[in-house]
């Protein structure tokens, strides 16, 4: 089976190589630069026990996926199949197998010798997907630096300041609908990856949830969600007066 790629119609492995990055100098909003604060936290190592008690667990928060939001792939996921898949995926966190790896492989099979992380937890922002992300880290590393797994690895390359992102795998179609590639019906949500390959500004990762209020695509307004309509006539007002 092959990956299907931008702009590629078809049957194929859908994978997201843009879902979300840590950048120190793309994180800044208002002031507040949320993924400075974060490497700063883990050069300290005061917020992970790397200077006192060993942490039990190392946990991040993300936004996961966006949908009705055209990504640099030029791909849309409708509300309906990515609110499916959710909660489909649900199912996995419940069994504790919700598994992902550093880096896409072309398969759909998760590796456990690449495993670096398991999603714990889920919901729904709008229309943005979070979740929350444990890290395969060891008390090797986290005593002594030594890198014993690729969650090591991981915790290592965000402590130094790199690009980290997440992004989604999956099996399904992709469609032409309106000028854009539509993830069809068959679409089947494998995992979230962790990658390191540029992505959509505003999918951060962080050890904080608030940190990452300002990067939701929200579409409430009055606690009510916008109709399509009214999300295109505000986006060509704001046009409008930028």
């Amino acid at each position: 089976m092959k990956i299907l790629k931008p702009g590629e119609e078809g049957y194929g492995y859908i994978i997201e190589y843009d879902a979300g990055f840590i950048s120190p100098e793309l994180s800044c909003k208002d002031g507040a630069c949320s993924n400075s604060n974060l490497i700063k936290e883990f050069k300290s190592g005061t917020s992970l026990g790397l200077n006192g008690e060993l942490p039990d667990k190392i946990e991040l928060y993300a936004v996961l996926q966006k949908w009705g939001v055209e990504n640099k792939n030029g791909r849309v996921y409708t509300e309906e199949i990515l609110k499916r898949e959710a909660d489909r995926y649900q199912e996995f966190i419940d069994m504790g197998t919700s598994l992902g790896e550093l880096n896409h492989p072309e398969s759909s099979i998760i590796d456990a010798d690449r495993v670096s992380h398991r999603v714990t937890e889920i919901w729904w922002e709008g229309r943005t997907l979070m979740g929350k992300i444990e890290l395969d880290t060891t008390p090797g590393y986290l005593s002594g630096g030594v890198i014993s797994s690729v969650g090591d690895k991981v915790l290592n390359m965000i402590r130094k300041g790199w690009t980290v992102g997440i992004s989604s795998r999956g099996v399904g179609s992709l469609k032409q609908e309106g000028g854009k590639n539509v993830v069809q019906d068959d679409f089947e949500l494998i995992c979230w990856d962790i990658v390191t390959s540029p992505s959509t500004p505003g999918s951060w990762i962080s050890l904080s949830q608030q940190d990452l209020t300002p990067y939701t695509e929200s579409i409430k307004k009055n606690n009510k969600l916008l109709s399509e309509e009214e999300l295109t006539l505000l986006n060509n007002l704001n046009n409008f007066l930028l």
